[in-house]
């Protein structure tokens, strides 16, 4: 019995063994991979900062463009940037969430829902120059908007939803399900146990779909020069169905249509820079509430 024993014991100390050493090698994985993804995304941001932070001046943030777009600055493209990426937050937010509680909370398990989940992760894989079209299509000619900021709105609202609805879904997964078993029993209803108790628990989950589909939409180019965009205008809008600069198409027409390029070549960095800065203070808005959300539930 002890040589078995024994025996026993070594197969299961080689067996620890192996297994310990596959775990610090798929973490030396992971550790790698970070690190690559965070090399990259250092040498992207510093490049664009050390190219352009000459350009970045007062002047610049709070001109429009002149001479031909050589020269002035970009206000109506950080303007027509924020109209478009928030407003596109405000329209698809609210209609992502309700989807996804109707998926969740609602929609009887089957064929149907397994379907309708399905088309959500491919739209949230269709290249964004397909919702441009779209956009185009629809709310540019169909509904008569025209190139206008509520066409652009839309357009993005369609591109952010499959990313908003699977977050939240996912977010209202987390939750357990004894929350609402606890909520049910004390005689509340299931709109108001999905209201006041796993809606407030899975918000902070809703505002980081809420982050990746707000840089998403603030950082597309194709889908806006198809609806919103245009190449030059020097006043800010005055209503929805006004045309708009913007600054990812902005970088795009200086980097390639532009009536002197190298001399624009320091406006092109600069002005990346200022949508890398303004994605992430909105980015780090949203995340510093989602933060302080979390904070209240603890």
């Amino acid at each position: 019995m002890t040589e078995e024993k024994s025996l026993l014991e070594r197969s299961f100390e080689r067996v620890h063994r192996r297994r310990k050493r596959l775990q610090r090698f798929i973490f030396m994985l992971f550790r790698m991979a970070a690190l690559v993804n965070g090399a990259a995304l250092t040498v992207v941001v510093a490049f664009i900062t050390i190219n352009g932070w000459k350009a970045v001046t007062w002047e610049f943030l709070t001109q429009a463009p002149l001479e031909s777009m050589t020269k002035g600055g970009i206000l109506p493209c950080i303007v027509g940037t924020l109209c478009l990426g928030i407003g596109a937050i405000v329209v698809a937010l609210p209609i992502g969430v309700a989807s996804a509680i109707y998926l969740n909370e609602y929609a009887s398990p089957g064929k149907l829902l397994r379907l309708i989940r399905l088309g959500i992760s491919n739209l949230a894989g269709v290249p964004s120059v397909v919702f441009g079209l779209f956009g185009l299509a629809f709310f540019v000619i169909w509904l008569k908007m025209g190139v206008s900021i509520i066409a652009g709105v839309l357009t993005l609202a369609s591109l952010t939803l499959p990313v908003i609805i699977g977050s939240t879904e996912e977010a209202l997964k987390s939750v357990p399900n004894t929350y609402r078993e606890a909520s049910l029993a004390l005689g509340a209803t299931r709109w108001q146990t999905i209201y006041r108790v796993v809606l407030p628990a899975a918000l902070p989950g809703i505002l980081t779909g809420a982050i990746l589909g707000l840089s998403r939409a603030a950082g597309e180019t194709a889908p806006i020069m198809f609806t919103a965009a245009v190449f030059y205008t020097p006043n800010l809008p005055a209503s929805p169905f006004d045309k708009i600069m913007a600054l990812p198409y902005h970088v795009y027409v200086l980097a390639t249509a532009g009536t002197n390029i190298e001399a624009t070549r320091p406006l092109q960095y600069g002005t990346s820079l200022v949508l890398i800065v303004l994605v992430l203070g909105m980015n780090l808005a949203a995340i510093v509430w989602r933060a302080r959300l979390r904070k209240k539930m603890k």
